[in-house]
């Protein structure tokens, strides 16, 4: 029996619709790899039954399922609406008001209490994604806006306003942000996504109070501002994963830049080694359809193809009426393009001659480079760190990638990684007998068969853990 499994890894927002026990498990069934915690909406203790769900059912079904929590940061957004909506018109005057206050007929108002200092005449003011925008007439500076209805709507509570014109003073982590990470860093999760991040600054300040408090959460930069675009390279540098955040990014620098910017953003994260998700509006018609569109289906394979390590879910299985059949459509699709496209495989990168771990990333790149010259079932590594995980992914072997690791908490970080499958294991004795065990454990799983070739690499002497330095082809 042939095991197959997407390489490029789904992430799965939960809300209402998915929030219970039976709807997580049933997500991961049908191939959720992490599952994202949106911080801009919930109470905690909600939060907290999620993610004790989810270690719940990696505990009961030996799963590495990864949590991802998602800060708000300085989310623009509006109060609360009267009668839950009302509705503004093409060419009326209205009043924006900075003071938190319930949005009427006449006046809006906003929980962000610096709009008025950071915008000016003729900016724009964009209302839930764009759908609605105001042009700004004056401003006081302190509390009132005054503005005109360019596309008018109905506007709805707690919407986000984008400003693409200002620049938005409040900083990239609030107090709200700050609360709200600690909460996710006494919960050990995964990974820790960033928002609005503008400066490589943002990345330092966020890894220096994860660092204070002694725990390994990686960090997530969101791409979702023009200044984001301009210091990427230093942001990518700093940060461990990228989300091309395509709602705010749409509406911060127009959707026709998005495309390019998506496929310049996931190059460069390939060429750096470190992952990188796209996310936002995939399957969009699917939060009250049964079937996607044929064009978010092209979406989706177009991220896989242009290499995105894993593609993200919002609304569509967090509040959507199909979420299984969301993961369900989207894993297949995914299926499809890696089992026929033949360009996302076996990529070759200049290696930097001048960098302190030059000899063993070459070494990974020659363990890849051997997988295909052999046709190779699987590239098995074993990692304390995951430095060798990340490296051997980089180079997109078609060969499966099994890592072995004693950290179990690595398992679930690594979940979140194009191509990974990771497995626990803490008995590293002689190399040849370590390898031995490993293929015994990958046969009897069904992931190697007899006559298939695979390559390990491990760092020798074993019990020293120390970089990879070795490469050893085996025949099952």
């Amino acid at each position: 029996m042939e095991i197959s499994f997407n390489k490029t890894k789904v992430l799965a927002t939960i809300g209402p619709a998915s929030n219970t026990y039976e709807r997580l498990l049933a997500l991961v069934q049908e191939g959720v790899d992490a599952f994202r915690l949106n911080f801009s909406h919930g109470a905690y203790s909600e939060h907290q039954k999620v993610i004790d769900f989810v270690r719940e059912i990696n505990k009961q079904y030996e799963t590495n399922v990864c949590l991802v929590q998602d800060l708000q940061g300085p989310k623009i957004r509006l109060g609360d609406v009267e009668n839950g909506g009302i509705e503004i018109k093409e060419g009326q005057r209205i009043k924006l008001v900075c003071d938190g206050s319930i949005t009427t007929a006449d006046r809006l108002s906003t929980i962000y209490k610096d709009l008025a200092k950071d915008v000016e005449p003729g900016h724009s003011i964009l209302l839930d994604d764009g759908k609605l925008e105001l042009v700004v007439i004056s401003t006081d500076k302190d509390m009132t806006v005054e503005a005109e209805v360019i596309y008018g709507g109905i506007v709805k509570p707690r919407k986000g306003i984008n400003l693409p014109d200002s620049k938005v003073s409040a900083p990239s982590m609030t107090e709200k942000d700050v609360e709200d990470l600690h909460f996710g860093l006494d919960n050990d999760v995964e990974w820790v996504a960033l928002s609005f991040v503008r400066r490589v600054e943002d990345i330092y300040e966020i890894k220096k109070i994860i660092s204070e408090r002694g725990k390994d959460t990686r960090v997530i930069a969101k791409i979702e501002k023009p200044e984001a675009i301009t210091n990427i390279d230093e942001i990518i540098e700093a940060t461990d994963a990228i989300m091309v955040a395509r709602g705010d990014l749409g509406v911060e620098v127009g959707m026709e830049q998005v495309p390019m910017i998506q496929k310049m953003l996931v190059a460069k994260c390939n060429e750096a080694g470190k992952p990188v998700i796209v996310a936002t509006q995939m399957m969009e018609s699917m939060i009250v359809n049964p079937r996607p569109t044929r064009a978010e289906t092209n979406d989706v394979a177009n991220a896989v193809i242009d290499g995105a390590d894993t593609v993200m879910l919002s609304a569509e299985t967090a509040v959507g009426a199909y979420p299984i059949e969301t993961i369900r459509s989207m894993n297949m699709t995914i299926r499809s393009v890696e089992r026929n496209a033949t360009n996302i495989y076996n990529k070759n990168y200049k290696l930097n001659a001048s960098s302190e771990t030059f000899y063993n990333d070459s070494l990974v790149a020659n363990a890849c480079h051997l997988a295909h010259d052999t046709n190779a079932r699987a590239i098995i590594g074993m990692t304390k760190s995951g430095y060798t995980a990340f490296q051997i992914t980089k180079h997109r072997p078609k060969s499966d990638v099994f890592i072995f690791t004693e950290n179990h908490r690595l398992l679930n970080i690594l979940n979140l990684v194009w191509g990974i499958r990771g497995f626990y294991y803490d008995k590293f004795e002689s190399t040849d007998a370590t390898i031995a065990d490993i293929k015994q454990i990958l046969v009897k799983a069904g992931y190697l068969e007899q006559g298939d070739v695979f390559i390990n690499t491990a760092s020798m002497p074993l019990n020293e853990e120390k970089r990879t330095n070795m490469i050893k082809l085996s025949i099952a």
